[in-house]
């Protein structure tokens, strides 16, 4: 009897809470959804400069899903590779073959190798053996070196994301904000201490995370520290007001945790791990509105290609602008907790 007082109970508690139902029954369908799409997404030919080689080899060449160009000569491979999104640049010379890769993917450049070397097997009997450059990074390149700023970027934006939530919730939940509204304290004013008080433990954070991920874990840096640490502090500035602005819609806890499935999780698929190009169109576009896909591009462009912040100030600038618009919409959402 008291096994079924506390089984009626629960359920009867849960069937109350509309909002965790929705969010524990169609929370895992989405995620689902979006992962079928994501890896079953079709697959990116590789796109790769050609010099020195012949027409009639290039049509040949064709039907091993490579998508060839072919450039007169060039005097700087790397600004060529850059400025056509090309994964590699062949220069044939004779017996001589020099590879050129851009490997921010060294599994992709792998199978570019992989596959320039199956589509010279049979016409070029006599060619020696392919000398290969690299763009970024080296032969001894992994694919946690260009996975490791991404990292940084994700945790620093998942923690205070939760934080930040979960600390203004408490404050709704203990009365704390209700008596601070009941002041003549101005909506604006909360938001920015709020955003202050938690922002000085955010930067603390990013530091604490950046320093030990370069100088313990040894991760790849080839840009400035302090420019990583101006990213991050961008990106913690987002997950801070983006965490404060979805408690405003949270009534516990559990339900702040429950946002977790729904808003975080889908921004990791949208970092870089899985090409973006290969995706569906409308998946595209939704990695548009993922601000944490704009931090990870600006750490991957600073810590693994050594890019500075005047080369990733697309990233800066949108990032400043989600950070601008959850703010505002953070002084509208408080309006709901002012008794007049």
């Amino acid at each position: 009897m008291r096994i079924r007082a506390l089984v009626n109970r629960i359920v009867l508690q849960l069937a109350r809470d509309k909002r965790t139902l929705a969010l524990l029954f169609m929370a895992p369908l989405l995620i689902l959804t979006l992962m079928h799409f994501l890896f079953t997404s079709n697959d990116v030919p590789s796109r790769l400069g050609v010099e020195g080689v012949s027409s009639g080899m290039i049509e040949q060449w064709k039907s091993n899903e490579l998508e060839l160009i072919s450039f007169p000569k060039t005097n700087d491979i790397k600004k060529t590779i850059i400025d056509n999104e090309l994964d590699g640049y062949l220069v044939v010379n004779g017996d001589t073959m020099t590879l050129t890769v851009e490997n921010t993917d060294p599994s992709r450049s792998k199978m570019l190798r992989a596959k320039i070397q199956q589509a010279l097997f049979g016409n070029l009997a006599g060619t020696s053996e392919i000398e290969t450059k690299y763009v970024y990074g080296s032969e001894n390149t992994s694919f946690f070196d260009v996975l490791s700023p991404i990292l940084v970027g994700f945790f620093v934006f998942f923690f205070v994301f939760l934080i930040s939530g979960i600390g203004l919730l408490r404050e709704r939940m203990t009365g704390t904000l209700e008596r601070l509204l009941s002041t003549p304290i101005q909506r604006w004013e909360i938001v920015f201490g709020y955003l202050i008080g938690y922002g000085l433990f955010a930067i603390i954070q990013t530091i604490i995370v950046v320093t030990y991920a370069v100088n313990v874990l040894d991760m790849v840096l080839v840009g400035s520290i302090w420019h990583v640490l101006v990213i991050n502090g961008l990106i913690a500035l987002v997950a801070l007001s983006l965490g404060i602005l979805l408690s405003s819609f949270a009534s516990s806890e559990f339900q702040m945790i429950q946002f977790i499935p729904l808003v975080i999780v889908p921004q990791v698929f949208f970092t870089g791990i899985i090409p973006v190009n290969g995706m569906p169109e409308w998946l595209q576009g939704l990695s548009k509105v993922m601000p944490i896909s704009y931090g990870a591009d600006a750490l991957k462009s600073i810590m693994y290609k050594g890019y500075g912040l005047s080369d990733v100030k697309l990233d800066v600038f949108v990032l400043l602008g989600f950070a601008i618009v959850f703010i505002l919409l953070n002084i509208v959402a408080l309006k709901k907790y002012r008794k007049n």
